[in-house]
């Protein structure tokens, strides 16, 4: 794993989802990127049943990646976070009299993953954990394919102590993902895959 940044690519004018994603797909074919498979991560999201100590409750969010298939994440909404094994969901069924899940909460964000060179798109420099050595790069790069619709640095890899010095982790990019499928919810974009 490398560093990663994900962001919502903006539907083109005029056109659909679709037809957005097989022009962003035929841009990346012809700067020489290959196909490699697909990937998928998804969010549950679960709220506590009951109220600890007067405290409103927190979100927790169980998200599982295709990169990191024998993992799971469970993120807290504001922290803290466990990496567990991908087993989780089961000890989230034996939990329903402390979590409920949240029907009709679901998001998944899924396609085709491709390779340039040391990126992989879905965009993921590979041989890079640390944001700050690499970031200028990855923006380079994702003009290529994106032109003006290049994201700002992630916030997550900004909020660290370190700052982009630190090594980037699982975690990041779980927090990122976490970051777009909230805001898809927000705004229920049709053919976002919110369910």
């Amino acid at each position: 794993m490398g560093v990663t940044c994900v962001c919502q690519v903006p539907i083109a004018e005029g056109k659909s989802v679709q037809q957005t994603v097989d022009v962003l797909q035929k841009k990346l074919e012809q700067l020489g990127s290959v196909k490699q498979g697909s990937f998928c991560v998804d969010c549950e999201t679960y709220h506590a049943t009951g109220n600890v100590g007067g405290q409103p409750s927190k979100l927790l969010y169980v998200m599982h990646n295709s990169e990191t298939p024998l993992s799971c994440m469970a993120l807290f909404e504001g922290g803290p976070y466990l990496v567990a094994d991908a087993n989780f969901d089961v000890l989230m069924s034996k939990l329903k009299s402390h979590f409920q899940n949240a029907k009709g909460h679901k998001v998944e964000s899924r396609g085709s993953r491709y390779r340039y060179c040391d990126f992989l798109i879905k965009v993921e420099y590979c041989p890079c954990v640390v944001p700050g050595d690499c970031w200028n790069l990855m923006k380079e790069f994702m003009q290529s394919f994106l032109g003006t619709s290049v994201p700002e640095l992630p916030s997550v890899f900004a909020a660290k102590p370190e700052g982009l010095f630190a090594a980037a982790d699982c975690v990041d990019t779980m927090t990122q993902y976490l970051e777009l499928f909230n805001k898809l919810r927000k705004l229920q974009i049709p053919g976002s895959n919110v369910r």
